[in-house]
């Protein structure tokens, strides 16, 4: 009869995941995923061109620049895209990393989900030994009062007692400057026995960002520039009178104007003429 002890370590072995196997890094853009852990390579990256994201140039040019000199092997920020849904965070990352490919440095992006951020540590011990530099993208990041999921932000932004992988930096994109509702703020500081403090703690999260890029709401002229420019890009021609017609009763209907509805109306009008792309 064996040893019990020896039944239940074998158990284990069963139970514990398998090591994640050398990635193969010859893709340029991947995912990261859980259960088990792997890198998936994707085929085709979702973005636009870096020319057709209008009323962003501060934003863009900053961003640009801090990017290069990080694929250069410099010394470069976290950058934190916040503001205005729709106005472009996400699409500017995506865009800035295809421009500084196109300059000839292999940069690697590599998509971590919110819910996946207690894997980071994880998946920063696979990316500190490959012999390229990556940009950590998380889209659409943001905290409830009940979420512990900061805390391995945090861990990513101050890289704790190894200091943040020279070849990593993090893009991340929120809808809030400072990743958390502000009744969520203001209620730490109501509830908490020394409410400095207790704001400090979640505050404190978005400094760590060396980079705040501001998105806003656009104005009328740049949301007809970048209907213009999407139809400059394809090669539809409009009679300019009847396209700002229609592209102001579109974004009428929706309450709104964005990037994100710029986008959606062009759709519908390529799909109308009959252009694909």
């Amino acid at each position: 009869m064996s040893d019990p002890w020896q039944r239940i370590a074998e158990a284990l072995e069963r139970l514990a995941p398998a090591p994640l196997a050398a990635p193969d890094f010859s893709a340029e853009a991947f995912a990261w995923h859980t259960s088990p852990d792997r890198l998936q390579p994707v085929a085709r990256v979702s973005r636009v061109d870096l020319g057709l994201l209008v009323g962003v140039n501060r934003s863009r040019d900053t961003l640009l620049e801090n990017t290069r000199h990080f694929a250069r092997g410099l010394p470069a920020n976290n950058a934190l895209l916040w503001g205005a849904r729709g106005m472009g965070k996400s699409s500017l990352v995506k865009a800035v990393h295809a421009a500084v490919r196109a300059e000839g440095h292999d940069l690697k992006i590599v998509e971590l989900s919110r819910e996946d951020l207690p894997s980071v540590q994880r998946l920063l011990g696979h990316l500190r030994t490959a012999p390229y530099q990556f940009i950590l993208f998380c889209d659409d990041l943001s905290f409830s009062h009940d979420d512990e999921h900061y805390k391995s932000l945090k861990a990513v932004l101050d890289g704790g007692i190894e200091g943040r992988p020279e070849n990593v930096l993090l893009y991340a994109t929120s809808n809030r400057r400072h990743l958390m509702p502000r009744d969520m703020i203001e209620n730490e500081a109501q509830a908490a026995i020394h409410s400095s403090e207790a704001v400090e703690e979640k505050v404190s999260l978005s400094d760590r960002f060396g980079l705040w890029l501001g998105f806003h709401a656009c104005d009328q002229d740049q949301y007809l520039a970048m209907i213009d420019g999407y139809c400059a890009a394809h090669g539809l021609k409009v009679n300019p009178a009847e396209l700002r017609a229609e592209a102001i009763e579109w974004q009428a209907t929706r309450g709104a104007r964005s990037g994100r509805v710029a986008w959606q109306f062009f759709c519908d009008l390529a799909a109308r003429h009959g252009v694909a792309f």
